[in-house]
């Protein structure tokens, strides 16, 4: 029979959030039910309930989460009840043009539940990325569980749902930052700081962030920053020229999805260097580059979404990584919060006060 549960709902544009009674099915063919233990509260959350992604109102917000299985739907075999899972919004389909070229992480018709959640008057929910998971239960489609090692906590776990991996997989995948790299970051939120993690999780040696709130700059150093330069007060790109002998980076991660931050990226690299995007812009913002620069700088220009990961291989290996203490996912976590101060915590992230909150759902 259906659960009815409590979770966090934008109801209209620009609204505060509420906690809403969430009716969610039985699992049908190919789907399962989560038991949510942990949940992140990320930038996309904020621009789905100020209608930045669609107008698809109401959202059942939260998307970073882990998990145990509680229910299975028919023809469900990568997952059994009790497993403990991260949920991903990338549920490959094995099909598509992608898939079928051998790079299943730029899958192009990713699976979700068929079913919907409702509210109590039988409103559909949207949830948010396909996942919605600020809420005690959520109905996903089985691909978008992730075996882990329960090992580690959902905290930590959780956080490999979206933030972190976009930001790790824009060093490591996108990039393809490896050993003896230069690498500049920009923007040190939870994207930019886990790119700088990734960055040196792969083995780079010169490693820039660049933002313009010193209170970020020293987390970033805390996640493998070996330079910092706060953009307001100093050219980015002259000093990041400085710290590599006049040449530029190897690589250059926007994390902040702005012209102007795109373009000191731009130049900010050596010649055949490497641009990655993965802040995401607005719908208006445009950028406008020489040709002639474009050209004769060589290299790539890069887009990053998720990460461009493989959950499958991803998140196991990353949480392994974090078993081993070789990489610090408890640093990304500045609080800890119940499900009724997600408003709150949207505010704090806003103001530049935490990289991550966390729900945690007492069981």
């Amino acid at each position: 029979m259906p659960y009815e549960v409590k979770g966090v709902v934008a109801l209209s544009k620009g609204a505060p959030v509420t906690i809403e009674t969430v009716i969610v099915p039985d699992p049908g063919p190919g789907e399962a039910v989560v038991d949510v233990q942990a949940c992140g509260v990320c930038h996309t959350d904020l621009h789905y309930r100020e209608g930045g992604i669609n107008d698809e109102f109401p959202f059942l917000l939260g998307h970073e989460a882990a998990g145990v299985v509680s229910a299975v739907g028919e023809g469900v075999t990568n997952v059994a009840v009790g497993d403990y899972v991260v949920l991903n919004w990338r549920a490959v389909c094995g099909e598509c043009r992608a898939c079928a070229a051998g790079k299943p992480w730029y899958c192009f018709n990713t699976h979700n539940a068929a079913q919907k959640m409702t509210l109590a008057d039988g409103t559909e929910l949207s949830p948010a990325l396909g996942i919605g998971a600020f809420v005690e239960k959520t109905l996903v489609h089985s691909g978008q569980c992730t075996k882990v090692d329960p090992a580690a906590p959902p905290t930590a776990a959780g956080l490999l749902g979206c933030g972190v991996m976009a930001g790790v997989g824009a060093a490591i995948n996108t990039g393809g930052v490896t050993r003896g790299n230069s690498v500049a970051v920009f923007g040190c939120g939870g994207v930019g700081d886990a790119a700088i993690a990734g960055s040196k999780l792969a083995g780079a040696t010169t490693i820039i962030a660049v933002d313009i709130d010193d209170r970020k700059l020293e987390w970033a150093r805390g996640m493998g920053a070996t330079h910092t330069v706060n953009s307001k007060e100093t050219d980015p790109v002259e000093a990041i020229k400085g710290l590599t002998g006049g040449f530029g980076v190897d690589v250059a991660i926007d994390a902040v999805g702005h012209p102007a931050v795109y373009e000191q990226a731009f130049y900010s690299r050596d010649l055949a260097g490497t641009v990655v995007l993965v802040g995401v812009p607005n719908p208006t913002m445009e950028v406008t580059l020489p040709m002639i620069e474009v050209f004769g700088r060589g290299g790539a220009l890069k887009s990053s979404w998720y990460g461009d990961c493989l959950p499958s291989r991803d998140f196991p290996m990353l949480i392994d990584l974090y078993l081993q203490g070789r990489f610090d996912l408890d640093a990304f976590v500045s609080e800890t919060i119940p499900l009724d101060a997600v408003e709150q915590a949207f505010q704090k992230m806003h103001d530049g006060e935490v990289l991550r909150s966390v729900v945690v759902f007492d069981k």
